[in-house]
C-alpha cells in the first residue's frame, strides 16, 4: 500500500524529465527537474522541512511557537503548509510584488501576512527583511526561518543535488538554476561538485539584481539594483545563503523574455512552470556557448504555473507591461472561448490566459 502518514512524506524525490522541443536548437540533452512535484507546488517545501525539523530537534521549537518568515510567495506557503501538519503558528512578510494570488495562498494555508513595500533598501524597517526580523524578535516562544542567510538552506539542497546524481547516473555535466536566496544553486552545487568537480554550476539572475556583478567583482553594486518583475529570483542584497565559490557563471534575464519563455515550454513541453522557470529556460539560451554535443544540461523548475494565473498567464497583464510579441503567438490566437448560449448565435471571445 503506497500510503502515507502526512503530506510531509511527499517532500523530496521530484522527477526529472527530458525536454524534447524547446531546446531542439542547442547542442546537448537537456532536462528538468520538476520541484512543483513537492506537495506545496514548489522547491522551497525542502527548505521549510529541513530547518522546521532541525529546530525542533534542537529543542529551539516546542509546542504553540510561531515560525515567522520573509518570502516572496513559495516559502511562505511551505513554511505555512509545515505549520499546519505540526501544530505551529505562522507569520510571513512578502513585498508588494508578491502577486495577490500567492497572497490568497498564504492566508488559505492559515498563515498571518504582512505585505510590505518591495521598492526600499533591504535594511529599511518597512522592508519585508526587516518587518519579518521584528516581529520574531517581538513575538514569544518564535523562531526567525531567515532564508538569506541561513546556512541550513543550502544543506536542505544536498538532497536535491544528490537525486539529480542518481538520475542522470552521474552523467550529468552542467546544472542551470536560478539564483534567489541562493540555496538552492548553492546546495545543488556542493553536492554535484564533491561528485565530480569538473560539472559547470550555472546560476540566472534578473536585470534589476545585484546578484550576477557582486559573483564577478565581490562588490554589492547599488547601480544594478531597480524594480523588476520576476518573483524568487535575483535580490537586492547578498544573501549569505549563497555559496558563490561553487558558481561558476551567472547571466542574467529579462522580465519578458522571462514571461515569453514560460509559455513557450507549456506550449510546446506541456509543463505549465512558473515565472522564474520561465526564466531559467531563456537562461539556457543565454548559455549556448557552454554546451557541446555531450553535454547532459539540467535545469530546475522550481514552482507550477498555477500559481501565476493572475500576471505571465493572463493576456491584460502582459498587454498591460507591452510584452505583445511572443513568439508563439499563432497558438495564442487560437485560444478562444465559445459560449452556446439557447436561442442566440455562437458568441466568441479571446480567452484572457495564454494557456488552456
Amino acid at each position: 500500500m503506497n500510503t502515507y502518514n502526512n503530506v510531509l512524506e511527499l517532500v523530496g524525490d521530484t522527477p526529472l524529465v527530458k525536454l524534447n522541443k524547446i531546446t531542439h536548437n542547442l547542442k546537448g540533452s537537456f532536462y528538468a527537474k520538476l520541484e512543483w512535484f513537492n506537495p506545496g507546488l514548489s522547491v522551497k517545501d525542502r527548505v521549510a522541512l529541513y530547518i522546521i525539523e532541525k529546530a525542533e530537534k534542537e529543542g529551539r521549537l516546542k509546542p504553540g511557537s510561531t515560525v515567522c518568515e520573509t518570502t516572496s510567495g513559495n516559502t511562505g506557503f511551505a513554511v505555512a503548509m509545515v505549520c499546519r501538519i505540526k501544530g505551529y503558528k505562522c507569520i510571513l512578510a512578502v513585498s508588494d510584488k508578491t502577486g495577490p494570488q500567492k497572497i490568497a495562498y498564504l492566508q488559505a494555508m492559515g498563515a498571518k501576512v504582512y505585505v510590505c513595500p518591495a521598492n526600499v533598501p533591504a535594511d529599511d524597517p518597512k522592508s519585508y527583511y526587516e518587518t519579518a526580523k521584528r516581529i520574531a524578535k517581538e513575538t514569544p516562544n518564535s523562531i526567525y526561518i531567515n532564508q538569506y542567510f541561513n546556512e541550513e538552506n543550502i544543506a536542505a539542497h544536498h538532497s536535491t543535488g544528490k537525486e539529480i546524481w542518481e538520475q542522470t547516473d552521474g552523467k550529468v555535466t552542467h546544472v542551470v538554476i536560478c539564483s534567489g536566496t541562493g540555496g538552492t544553486i548553492s546546495g545543488v552545487g556542493r553536492y554535484l561538485k564533491e561528485k565530480n568537480p569538473n560539472i559547470r554550476i550555472l546560476g540566472v539572475d534578473a536585470y534589476g539584481s545585484a546578484i550576477k556583478k557582486y559573483h564577478e567583482t565581490g562588490e554589492l553594486d547599488s547601480k544594478e539594483i531597480y524594480p523588476y518583475k520576476i518573483e524568487g529570483l535575483g535580490k537586492n542584497l547578498i544573501p549569505s545563503a549563497t555559496d558563490f565559490s561553487v558558481v561558476d557563471r551567472y547571466v542574467k534575464v529579462t522580465d519578458e523574455d522571462a514571461a515569453y519563455k514560460a509559455s513557450e515550454v507549456a506550449l510546446t513541453e506541456g509543463l505549465f512552470i512558473g515565472y522564474t522557470g520561465g526564466a531559467v529556460t531563456q537562461g539556457l539560451f543565454e548559455f549556448e556557448d557552454e554546451f557541446d554535443e555531450n553535454s547532459v544540461v539540467v535545469t530546475v523548475y522550481p514552482d507550477h504555473g498555477s500559481k501565476y494565473m493572475d500576471r505571465i498567464y493572463n493576456k491584460k497583464w502582459m498587454e498591460k507591461y507591452e510584452y505583445t510579441n511572443h513568439p508563439l503567438q499563432e497558438i495564442i490566437d487560437e485560444a478562444k472561448i465559445e459560449y452556446i448560449e439557447e436561442d442566440t448565435e455562437v458568441r466568441t471571445e479571446p480567452y484572457d490566459f495564454y494557456v488552456i
